[in-house]
């Protein structure tokens, strides 16, 4: 169990744009009790845990237990492990842990100011503003706009395909409908380039916006991004808005009644459009990766969507499925949440400490940066029966109720758990209906011994690109 010693808050950090957040970081002697290593000089562990972080978190456990430091980019990080610690960050009961300060050093150039980077107060009330983009009302809307463009796309993936990136440019269209309500076509590829440009550059070696750098193409997309928004929420705002996310957010007010700033509109906006279309690009891939290779699973899901739309129409095309009806496909949840158990989107989560505490026997010093290890809860057989087998039974309602609550946490948790989690269900439940009314999918090459290598940070995708093949029933 953690307990919180009695420091002073830390200072907020001052924002740049050439800012490495260092400012309040413990010195080497602060962290001198906690076990660890630091690494070759100058780059620490950086290039070790990078080319094959599972592996590196996995040697790190056994040799020094769950509690440990590791530096790498720049510093230390002490990463916490175990169920308890994902509660103890991800629930952050006694506001011990900062979001902004944790992902402000990876996102705050190009995704600042997003929900998952506010905390506390700023957050909570920024968060009821825009839940209302994600009540039944709109959520109907966004059905429509998913079900008409993943239908008339997946019409085109007959035969051999390479899933990946036929997946991200399908997401990516989706959002610019479904998200900013605007049609697919030149303008939408330019807001497709820009928010491509913008996650590439998130995980850039080199920080500084320097000539020819992907981060320079990340932070022109950044400026692109910014005024096409802001434009479009003062046009929102003056002519009433619409039925897509960007207008809810654009016309959502807080608590007393005041409209969201322009400018916090916007970053919400830019913020929620890159977590959205990168982690279902990523999930989505699993998905099909593992109904591929597992035929019997595809079957069985293949079956619950035919007993619910009542399969395909006289013309042969897909049922489009009703929003009233996602609640039914029990089974197809339970499919998609065993694949973000073994593949979770987002596999490590950042934090800041803003006061001293205790974890695991160790004292933990203010202003130190933390993290959990989202993948290695997922695999533990402190947690999983055969962790690394694929078994969608382990979510039914009575396995689920067994088993500690912050064992499986793909979306998050506490009160930041991810606003848009339903939306997420809600899309690859569509994509599955669509797919699956359709094609009978395979792998182009090596059937059920098909394994390409996984690319596994920052966000997990088979190196090359998934390879499959989908058969018309």
């Amino acid at each position: 169990m953690a307990t919180l010693a009695q420091t002073p808050k830390s200072e907020p950090l001052k924002r740049s744009p050439f800012s490495h957040w260092s400012a309040g970081i413990p010195d080497d002697d602060a962290l001198a009790h906690i076990p660890g290593e630091a690494g070759w000089p100058l780059v620490g562990n950086t290039f070790t845990m990078l080319a094959d972080p599972h592996a590196f978190a996995a040697r790190m456990i056994e040799t020094y237990g769950k509690v440990y430091k590791n530096r790498a980019f720049g510093g230390y990080t002490v990463t916490l492990i175990g169920a308890d610690a994902n509660e103890l960050v991800l629930f952050n009961k006694e506001k011990i842990f900062s979001n902004e300060q944790g992902w402000g050093p990876v996102l705050d150039q190009l995704f600042p100011r997003g929900l998952m980077l506010l905390d506390f107060d700023h957050h909570r009330i920024d968060r009821r503003a825009l839940s209302i983009a994600f009540k039944p009302g709109p959520m109907r809307h966004y059905m429509g706009a998913l079900n008409s463009g993943i239908s008339s796309e997946t019409a085109k993936w007959e035969g051999a395909t390479i899933f990946q990136p036929a997946i991200k440019q399908l997401t990516l269209d989706l959002a610019a409908d479904s998200f900013l309500g605007i049609p697919w076509g030149p303008e939408a590829d330019k807001i497709n380039t820009a928010f491509v440009d913008m996650v590439q550059a998130s995980v850039a070696p080199i920080r500084a916006p320097l000539p020819f750098t992907k981060m320079k193409k990340g932070v022109d997309g950044r400026a692109y991004i910014v005024d096409y928004l802001t434009k479009e929420t003062q046009r929102r705002r003056a002519e009433g808005g619409g039925q897509d996310m960007f207008s809810q957010f654009a016309t959502a007010t807080r608590e007393d009644g005041s409209l969201l700033p322009v400018d916090e509109v916007v970053d919400h906006m830019n913020f929620l459009m890159m977590a959205a279309h990168d982690t279902i690009t990523s999930s989505a891939t699993s998905l099909i990766y593992h109904l591929a290779t597992k035929p019997q699973w595809q079957e069985k899901v293949r079956e619950e969507i035919f007993a619910v739309t009542g399969g395909p129409g006289a013309d042969g095309h897909p049922r489009p499925l009703d929003y009233d009806d996602l609640a039914k496909l029990e089974l197809t949840e339970m499919v998609f949440k065993e694949v973000l158990r073994l593949v979770p989107p987002v596999p490590s989560m950042p934090r800041r400490a803003l006061r001293e505490f205790e974890f695991g026997g160790y004292r933990i010093p203010a202003g130190q940066m933390v993290g959990i290890n989202v993948h290695w809860v997922h695999h533990s057989d402190e947690y999983w029966d055969n962790p690394h087998a694929f078994d969608p039974m382990r979510f039914t309602p009575e396995q689920v109720k067994a088993r500690h609550k912050y064992a499986w946490v793909p979306f998050g948790g506490g009160a930041h758990m991810c606003l848009g989690l339903h939306f997420a269900y809600m899309q690859i439940k569509v994509l599955m209906a669509q797919l699956l009314q359709r094609y009978r999918i395979e792998p182009t090459e090596g059937g059920a011994d098909y394994k390409p290598e996984w690319q596994p940070w920052p966000i997990p995708q088979p190196k090359d690109g998934l390879k499959v093949t989908f058969k018309a029933l």
